[in-house]
């Protein structure tokens, strides 16, 4: 492929999706769209390997809406996510390409939402299915999801679904479908569980592979040795307090270490969420909210856990032991410095983990060196307090709100000003709202004492 970036112009698009995507901004193609459309759109199946954040929904999308018959309200695309928050970013993303194409229904179907909505939004037809395997499996059972007219089956980050145990669904799944379909299975690493789907299922598949989009100029790696156990968290501490990002991730081995690494954060004064698989989906909810809208700083989580969030914009990554599994660590690594950003990944090791370092040299193909530790002298240092404070609404979507009310109510008669104003998200039955820190009692009060849509709405304060 040359050095310039080939625009979505030269593809074989409807005018419709090209002009939708010249009115988003999507003009030159990612490496990974560039390399994977041609086939795609000329109805071959294929196997990409490509990161999270280098453009892969986007050009799957294009893809699936190729294809569509408009007019047939038939399930005639299909895409297996291993989370529900990927299938949510996935299903928004697709619904954004294709608003210039009149009346294309894209349905979600992922456990830990009711039934009962499902089955009814079903039974209206939908063009395109974005789910979770275990729940698009349920719906075959119960007979309320047909696939006998599909036209294309993608697999999503492919790996991480054999890795959460989901290969008997897929297989399951994947025997509903048409022979002729054609199925696009999108991957971060193409592991050992994946060959033999692959060499099972598809046909001739086209394979795609891109460099990754970060590099040492754009992420750089530190690692630092810790003398024993005792000592990891302090080191965690001093890294913390010495590079001071206003977000970052910190990545442990197990749910228990994740949730005592949290713990011990905020006991010394940071502002720390612990993510892992053991949580309620609305709780998962709640904290991934808080992290996205700046009223925490920290996210500590298992990878099954990470893997699929939407986190960009991260100042920094930490892990707390290197991962058992090597290519986890490269993915770990490149959730900052995303979209052409800069980033820091700080690595924990003691003695015991030097193998394993010297298995990932290898892996790069470069010498990687341990480095000091800032001096024990940060420890005297304040911890950084988040710049927002989440607020939470007892309404949501099928309340009628809007995020343009909620900013409407805080900034009316003697509000706040709407730079003081940060992310607003609307769910089904609650809101959520992020403020400056300093201006939250004020805006709780303005929410509490005014009213939204002519009723009044239960607010209060979720984040520290």
């Amino acid at each position: 492929m040359s050095d310039s970036s080939p625009d979505f112009a030269s593809l074989p698009l409807a005018p419709e999706l090209l002009d939708n995507l010249d009115s988003l901004g999507y003009h030159a193609m990612t490496p990974i769209q560039a390399e994977s459309l041609p086939p795609m759109l000329a109805g071959r199946d294929v196997i990409a390997r490509a990161k999270t954040g280098s453009g892969k929904t986007a050009a799957f999308g294009l893809a699936l809406l190729s294809r569509l018959s408009v007019a047939d309200f038939r399930v005639q695309g299909l895409v297996l996510c291993p989370t529900r928050e990927l299938a949510d970013q996935v299903a928004g993303e697709i619904r954004r390409l294709a608003r210039s194409l009149s009346n294309i229904k894209v349905l979600t179907l992922c456990g830990g939402a009711p039934l009962g909505p499902q089955l009814s939004s079903l039974e209206h037809g939908a063009h395109i299915v974005v789910g979770t395997p275990g729940r698009v499996e349920e719906h075959l059972r119960k007979g309320s999801l047909v696939l006998n007219a599909l036209e294309t089956l993608v697999l999503d980050e492919a790996d991480r679904m054999l890795d959460m145990g989901f290969q008997a669904a897929l297989e399951a799944i994947i025997a509903e479908t048409p022979a002729s379909r054609q199925m696009l299975l999108f991957s971060a690493t193409y592991a050992e569980g994946i060959r033999p789907i692959a060499e099972r299922l598809m046909r001739e598949p086209v394979s795609v592979e891109v460099a990754e989009s970060h590099d040492a100029t754009t992420i750089r790696q530190h690692f630092y040795r810790v003398a024993d156990e005792s000592a990891r968290f302090e080191a965690l501490r001093r890294l913390l307090l010495h590079l001071r990002p206003a977000s970052s991730v910190v990545f442990c081995n197990t749910k228990r270490e994740t949730d005592e690494v949290a713990e011990a954060l905020n006991d010394a004064g940071f502002s720390a969420l612990a993510l892992h698989g053991d949580l309620e989906q609305r709780d998962r909810d709640r904290l991934l909210v808080l992290f996205a809208n700046g009223s925490a700083s920290i996210l500590v989580a298992t990878d099954v856990a990470a893997r699929g969030l939407d986190i960009d914009a991260l100042d920094a990554v930490f892990n707390y032991r290197i991962a058992r599994d090597l290519e986890v660590h490269v993915h770990r690594v490149g959730r900052t410095g995303r979209a052409g950003g800069s980033g820091i990944a700080c690595t924990l090791l003691s003695e015991q983990e030097d193998y394993r370092l010297a298995k990932l040299a290898d892996l790069l193909g470069e010498a990687l060196e341990t480095e000091p530790l800032p001096p024990r002298a940060v420890l005297e240092r304040q911890p950084l307090r988040p710049a927002m404070a989440t607020l939470q609404l007892g309404g949501g979507k099928k309340q009628k709100l809007r995020p343009g009310d909620i900013l409407g109510a805080l900034t009316g008669e003697g509000g706040i000003a709407g730079e003081q104003v940060g992310k607003i998200k609307v769910l089904a039955n609650s809101a959520y709202v992020a403020v400056r820190r300093d201006v939250a009692d004020a805006a709780l009060d303005q929410l509490g004492n005014g009213k939204l849509k002519g009723r009044t709405f239960r607010a209060r304060r979720i984040s520290r």
